[in-house]
């Protein structure tokens, strides 16, 4: 009788020792070449998990086998903001962990659980938990509920998390760290994990198998199409004489880059990207009509709106692509995606599979079937009539106060790289509309953009889990004032690490977005700009970011043209580390060029003639929406 052999560690010991063996095939080509699945852990110690995870982290640091890197920064939430960027720039197949004390520590990581829940993206966080024995009882930080003494704050992160577990006994982990890893790889359950982890539990000793611990190439599963979709799907694309593609987050994360692109040229397809999408596609190819949507361009909404059939691959389809169901309601619909909740929506054809295999699959079963010669050859010139405005645009340099385009403009004039190969990163605010429109990529990847849960602040210390995951690539962040506001600590963790970022703030003085947004609903500038918020005594300070980024240890400087920002950015390219770079920009101007209507309710009743009229524009607006 054989007898399984085993190894005594604590819980923490065990969690870290079992991320820490877990690898994923290196993508080079080399068969057998492996790297980390996990990169490393990002964690901020206090009472919930400096004595027993924070033992097992400092016990892995110099493993070289299974390699598993402590990250210290400066915020919780921004801390798992950057492994979830780390986790979208590596298109899921790499992810990070994120480790907290209880209380605060943990709560602080709530906003990006939600954020990476929306995008579908890979993080497991691990955040501490008060004692499980109960014995001291209310421990400091602990939240007590007067009705259910098993609640803590961690209890937040049911809803926030695609997969949650306390770990109450040490054996626990045999079972819920397999089933994290797997909603961490699935390609339609992605999310974040969160393992509350008691603090008492985290220091309790298990026998646990030794086999458990072996390295494991963790394999990232494909969704083949049923029969039955395909055929209905095929069937329906085949009646199509103007149809469009809309690529999603999905076409990136699927690797299904080649794939588009082959199923476009062959069957004579325009392509559109979504905000997670955009980058699947070339910026110059000739059947590529840009951004679609509230911040898309005037030939891909163009082209949208005069679609019989819609082609939606990878995308959730939310408003921001759909003109709040407007924008191509009377199109039929294809929804390609691995994920059955994102295929069903609007009703449309269901095609659930992995977006490679799906476009394959289709373009397989479409042998002969083009769109109509004249509908390509719109597509194309309204294709070639857009880049020819961005160029325009984005050229402008002799200008008083510079608006965001101009802005774009001096940002890519300044890579030496004609191939523009710079990672771009944003997040909220007028900025996203802007990029979309305007940023060129002809890679996969190089716009990093998060716009599903648009979360001001993220866009520094994403900006670092780019960096950490794309370390030769130049990551340029560029973000508003108020998102800088927002959360800008992880600049000095950054300059720590020495992962060199270039940051350009855009600094108009307020909220300039939603202040736009409040005065087209007829509602009064209030409480966005500065200028416009209540302030007592010497009011609004003036904020000098250059300054504040050199306290926090990075380089910074103001400019206040164009041709000084150019100037500027050259500089940034040749520092070693992390450069600010800020500009005044106008708060008013913006690409009127494109866009379309998105749903935002207007009052129904108010003194303000403005907003009454604001509120007919509404309610005639909505009748263009899809029933």
């Amino acid at each position: 009788m054989s007898t399984v052999r085993t190894i005594r560690l604590t819980m923490a010991q065990a969690l870290v020792r079992y991320l820490a063996a877990l690898r994923v095939d290196a993508g080079n080509g080399i068969a057998g070449a492996t790297e980390p699945l996990f990169g490393g852990v990002f964690a901020i110690f206090g009472h919930g998990n400096v004595a027993g995870l924070g033992e097992a982290l400092y016990q892995q640091r110099d493993d070289k086998a299974n390699p598993l890197p402590t990250y210290r920064a400066h915020n919780e939430q921004g801390m798992a903001l950057a492994a979830i960027a780390y986790a979208k720039a590596h298109m899921r197949r790499r992810m990070m962990a994120v480790s907290t004390s209880i209380g605060p520590g943990a709560t602080n990581l709530l906003t990006a659980a939600a954020l990476a829940h929306v995008n579908r993206l890979p993080v497991l966080l691990l955040p501490g938990d008060v004692f499980a024995s109960r014995a001291p009882d209310p421990v400091l930080q602990q939240l007590e509920d007067f009705g259910d003494g098993s609640v803590s704050a961690n209890d937040a992160f049911k809803p926030l998390s695609r997969y949650f577990d306390r770990i109450i006994y040490p054996e626990q982990l045999l079972t819920a760290l397999p089933r994290a890893i797997q909603v961490l790889t699935d390609p339609a359950n992605c999310g974040p994990v969160t393992l509350a982890l008691p603090q008492d539990v985290q220091t309790m000793a298990y026998d646990y198998p030794a086999d458990f611990f072996e390295p494991r190439v963790v394999s990232f599963r494909t969704v083949p199409a049923a029969e039955a979709e395909l055929e209905a799907a095929v069937a329906l694309l085949r009646k199509a004489k103007n149809p469009i593609i809309v690529a999603g987050g999905g076409v990136l994360y699927g690797l299904a880059g080649d794939a588009l692109r082959s199923f476009a040229e062959r069957h004579g397809v325009p392509v559109a990207e979504t905000q997670a999408g955009k980058g699947a596609l070339p910026w110059d190819h000739p059947l590529q009509l840009g951004a679609i949507g509230v911040t898309g361009s005037p030939a891909a909404n163009l082209l949208a709106a005069d679609a019989d059939l819609v082609l939606a691959v990878g995308t959730r389809l939310q408003d921001f692509t759909t003109g709040s169901n407007s924008l191509f309601a009377k199109a039929e619909l294809i929804s390609l995606n691995v994920n059955a909740f994102d295929a069903l929506k609007r009703r449309g054809v269901s095609l659930q599979a992995d977006a490679k295999l799906g476009l394959n699959k289709l373009s397989a079963a479409l042998e002969g079937w083009r769109s109509e010669a004249a509908w390509q050859e719109e597509a194309q010139a309204e294709a070639g009539k857009w880049r020819a405005t961005i160029a325009a645009i984005t050229a402008r340099r002799d200008v008083a106060l510079p608006y965001d385009g101009e802005v774009i403009g001096a940002v890519q004039r300044s890579s030496a790289d004609s191939t523009m190969r710079d990672i771009v990163v944003c997040a909220a605010g007028t900025l996203p509309a802007e990029l979309h429109k305007l940023w060129r990529t002809a890679t996969p990847g190089g716009y990093h953009v998060e716009y599903g849960f648009s979360c001001m602040g993220y866009e520094i210390a994403g900006a670092l889990g780019v960096k950490m995951a794309k370390p030769d690539a130049e990551v340029i962040v560029m973000v508003g004032d108020g998102s800088y506001l927002m959360m800008n600590s992880e600049i000095a963790t950054s300059v720590m690490l020495g992962k060199k970022l270039i940051i350009v703030v855009l600094d108009n003085r307020g909220y300039g977005c939603i202040n736009r947004l409040q005065q087209s609903c007829g509602n009064a500038p209030f409480n966005n700009m500065l200028e416009d918020c209540l302030q007592v005594g010497d009011g609004a300070p003036y904020i000098d970011f250059a300054m504040h980024a050199q306290s926090l240890g990075a380089h910074g400087e103001n400019v206040k043209t164009i041709p000084e920002l150019e100037q500027a950015l050259a500089r940034a390219r040749a520092a070693r580390n992390t450069y600010v770079v800020c500009i005044d920009t106008d708060p008013a101007r913006t690409t009127s060029e494109g866009g379309c209507w998105w749903e935002v309710a207007v009052p129904e009743v108010s003194e303000r003639e403005q907003v009454r009229t604001a509120r007919t524009r509404y309610e005639e607006a909505k009748k263009a929406q899809r029933k």
